[in-house]
């Protein structure tokens, strides 16, 4: 310990009195969830059913075999009777502890969406938001025996229907999948009524826990921990603490941490019966920084807030805090409009996905599921997800995950891509919605930012609602008023209340993609490539200041295919393709594209394989000339991380959890250190990108070779990479750069294959060159061999070539879905690579049986 810390830890020591109580104390508040002897029936039918909570109603009445697997073939149209439903949940439960002694409340983290509850016959709660947590006290209606908890959901068509009616005209809820558009009226995920990537299942149910909550006294409500100021000597950090009072009294209230370097005031306080809050000043000495992936640690400091009242420890509660800054600079400059993030003082490029719930029935997202994907997005070099605003606020877990393992979180609020109500009773539910999850997230080291949308200001003005819809100017302008009440005063107004230190802006993107002078305006979402039917190299003249969507479908894998469908389904038109593929422009497209970069196989197993490697190179296209054109452009955030349900989608991991080419292809692209390699004109331009805050001298190695693996010419330059930022390395005419005229038949034959090289040799990076398109490549034969042997406790699977394979791919046969380290790689000839099998219990003889390989080379 310095000195400065040693006196204030005893000046501390001297407040508490006897500190060692705080610890010996027993916890007076407890919490027990109620999570058994559920069942459910339909209102109006006489069985009650098994059930399971947190579930929905989908998924119950699925284990009950009463319905099919709704993500099974055409299953969905079937099910759609579902949402016209009211449905009940029914419990009974003993009081955990003497009713007698103790105060009791229920806490209820998640209720789809309207519901009454009642205990003992009393109804104690109405809830009409999805996206909010209440919390109710029972302690004069608790029985120490026998109580019964019933929960009776309403039909959200039922509840909405009078509120489309009242309108008197359609709101432009384009993806809620119905003629009558209820969802704009229900805080509820929008997403479960129809997106153009998943099915519409209106859910209802006890989507997150119930718990029987126990308190003594005075319980905590809230905390707020704020930094007010950070620098390598000191951290000086605010914290309000709200605490419930069942009446008047003394009480203390203090902060500790294991950390030597911390240190806190306590405070001796009179409560009030009711709501109290109280200040404590704290501070770290020479305290360490949180950083992203890939930038550093991500140090967070364990503060627990504890209330004693007599002797008593009544509350305490843990909050892990991280300290950095997040800056969103969005600024007028030479350029334009800025739009980076500045963390602990330094820009930062940030790399990252749009993230979209992983299922239609949230509660069967495990915490396998959500650690897969949290690995996924890590072993890709992420930085940074996009929650986005069509779906959920996200589960503690998750926001754990991102504190702990650094992925920087855009969180949206939850509207999408229409105009919303504004009538105040709406505002009340959006109100309360706010200020319920900024409470929930604010503490969070991960949270970069708040966006009040996803695409409504930009659909507004672009998308030619006002005359498709044909709305009268006074329908109109109660829209845009509608919108400014709620995007342009009431979150900004919530967000500066309760989180007044984070940035807030009201609708992503701030630039519309149709125009290429808008390109240099803030960030954008370039929906040419797809939506627009643009060639890939357009993402190379459309790059933005930040890009945070865009993307390119494919197929999941033929394996994950076989899941959910059956032989005579395997077609690019038939009608369970067309079911499981929900954007208006349809599997076509992907054959458009196709037709344009590669040949176009006539069996569908090898087309589905094609079209993820269209995707994945594609999408190679856009990371590529983002990041070679920081700091102009300072982030790419794909579109999209995951599924909700087995479809043809944008998505880099499909639903089953199964890497796609393109997650591969994202986990190259997004290397500390990248290679970029433009051939065009008989000119090559090689870029340099480093992430790194250093700058490090190294040698980058050209090999132009052909098929057989022949070198036809070689060079070596040495350079030094810029610290965070882009060199160009290469740029000149290719024969005046190897001595040699690439011929046509030559570029058709050839390849480049560049590696970068740190002083002590040691691989950094390396990319792949090709002079034309896959579908004009003379690619010879490929005999591709393998062999699964087992190495220090890992199944690795031995791949060589004879010749040059183009993208390699390594699949299962069957319905297991494993991992590979690395698949739909480039194999030179004579090459030899290992590649570790991960997520299986196969053993090395299994594995050898089952293991399928395909590579561009041999598909007709």
């Amino acid at each position: 310990m310095n000195k400065i810390t040693t006196i204030l830890a005893f000046l501390t020591l001297l407040l508490t009195g006897c500190s060692d109580n705080w610890k010996e104390n027993e916890l007076t508040k407890k919490s027990y969830p109620l999570a058994s002897d559920w069942t459910f029936q339909q209102v109006g039918k006489q069985t009650k059913y098994p059930a399971t909570v947190p579930g929905t109603v989908h998924t119950d009445l699925f284990d009950n075999k009463l319905i099919e697997d709704p993500f099974y073939r055409e299953n969905e149209k079937k099910l759609q009777w579902i949402e016209e439903e009211d449905w009940t949940y029914e419990t009974t439960f003993d009081a955990p502890e003497n009713i007698n002694d103790n105060n009791f409340a229920l806490q209820f983290e998640g209720l789809d969406t309207y519901a009454d509850v009642l205990l003992n016959g009393e109804k104690i709660l109405s809830s009409d938001n999805m996206f909010v947590g209440y919390e109710t006290d029972i302690s004069s209606l608790i029985k120490q025996k026998g109580n019964t908890l019933k929960v009776y959901f309403h039909s959200p068509i039922k509840v909405t229907k009078p509120l489309r009616d009242q309108a008197g005209f359609e709101y432009p809820a384009d993806n809620d999948a119905r003629a009558e558009k209820f969802s704009i009226y229900s805080r509820k995920a929008p997403y479960s009524f129809g997106w153009d990537w998943g099915p519409r299942f209106v859910t209802s149910g006890i989507w997150r826990p119930i718990n029987v909550i126990i308190w003594n006294k005075a319980k905590i409500e809230d905390i707020h921990i704020q930094q007010t100021s950070l620098n390598d000597a000191l951290a000086e950090l605010n914290t309000t603490v709200t605490i419930h009072a069942a009446k008047a009294g003394k009480a203390k209230v203090r902060l500790i941490t294991d950390d030597e370097h911390f240190t806190s005031e306590v405070k001796e306080i009179e409560l009030k019966e009711g709501e109290n809050k109280v200040d404590l000043s704290s501070s770290i000495t020479q305290p360490e920084r949180w950083w992203p992936n890939g930038l550093g640690d991500q140090k967070r400091y364990n503060i627990t807030t504890q209330v004693l009242i007599d002797g008593k420890l009544v509350d305490q509660q843990l909050n892990k805090v991280g300290l950095r800054t997040v800056e969103l600079i969005n600024e007028p400059d030479s350029l334009g409009e800025s739009f980076y993030l500045k963390v602990n003082g330094q820009p930062v490029f940030m790399k990252g996905v749009n993230y979209i719930p992983q299922d239609s029935f949230l509660p069967s997202v495990t915490q396998d599921r959500y650690d897969w994907m949290i690995k996924s997005m890590l072993d890709a070099h992420m930085n940074m997800v996009r929650i986005w605003g069509g779906g959920i606020y996200e589960s503690d877990y998750f926001y754990d995950q991102c504190d702990e393992k650094g992925l920087l979180v855009w969180q949206d609020f939850m509207f999408a891509c229409t105009m919303y109500p504004g009538d105040k009773d709406f505002l009340r539910k959006v109100e309360e919605e706010a200020t319920y999850n900024i409470k929930r997230l604010r503490n969070r080291p991960s949270l970069a930012l708040w966006c009040g949308n996803n695409e409504v200001g930009v659909a507004w003005d672009n998308w030619g609602w006002q005359d498709s819809y044909g709305w009268s100017q006074e329908v109109q302008d109660k829209l845009t008023d509608d919108y400014d009440k709620l995007f342009n005063k009431l979150l900004p107004k919530v967000v500066g209340e309760l989180d007044p230190n984070r940035f807030y802006y009201p609708s992503s993107p701030i630039s519309n993609w149709g125009d290429i002078k808008d390109f240099s305006i803030g960030d954008n979402h370039y929906w040419g490539v797809w939506h627009g039917k643009n060639p890939f190299e357009s993402f190379k003249e459309y790059v933005p200041r930040f890009m945070s969507e865009y993307g390119f479908q494919s197929f999941p894998s033929f394996e994950s295919i076989k899941k959910f469908t059956i032989e005579e389904d395997w077609g690019l038109e038939t009608d369970v393709m067309n079911t499981h593929q929900k954007s208006y422009t349809g599997n076509g497209l992907i054959k458009v594209y196709m037709e344009r970069d590669f040949n176009v196989p006539k069996n569908f197993e090898d087309f589905v394989y094609v079209g993820m490697l269209l995707q994945a190179d594609g999408m190679r296209q856009g990371f590529e000339a983002h990041r070679s054109n920081m700091p102009y452009c300072m982030g790419t955030l794909y579109w999209q991380l995951d599924d909700c349900w087995p479809a043809a989608s944008w998505s880099s991991i499909d639903y089953y959890g199964e890497w796609k080419a393109l997650h591969y292809s994202v986990q190259r692209s997004f290397r500390p250190q990248l290679i970029v390699t433009d051939l065009s004109d008989n000119k090559i331009e090689v870029k340099l990108v480093n992430d790194e805050w250093k700058e490090i001298p190294v040698t980058l190695e050209v090999e132009w070779k052909n098929f057989k693996g022949d070198v036809i010419a070689q060079k070596e330059v040495k350079t030094t990479l810029e610290s965070n930022g882009v060199i160009t390395s290469i740029d000149e005419k290719v024969s005046k750069y190897f001595g040699k005229i690439p011929s046509n038949s030559l570029k058709r034959g050839s390849y480049l294959y560049l590696k970068v090289k740190d002083q002590k040799g040691q691989l950094l990076t390396d990319n792949y060159a090709f002079f034309v398109k896959p579908k004009v490549q003379k690619l010879l034969p490929a005999t591709v061999s393998t062999k699964v042997i087992k190495e220090g406790g890992q199944l690795i699977v031995e791949v060589s070539s004879d010749v040059f394979a183009e993208s390699v791919a390594l699949s299962i046969e069957g319905k297991e879905v494993i991992h590979f380290t690395d698949n739909y790689f480039h194999l030179q000839a004579g090459e030899s690579r290992k590649i570790v099998v991960e997520r299986t219990d196969f053993t090395a003889k299994d594995l050898e049986e089952k293991l399928l390989v395909k590579c561009l080379n041999n598909i007709k």
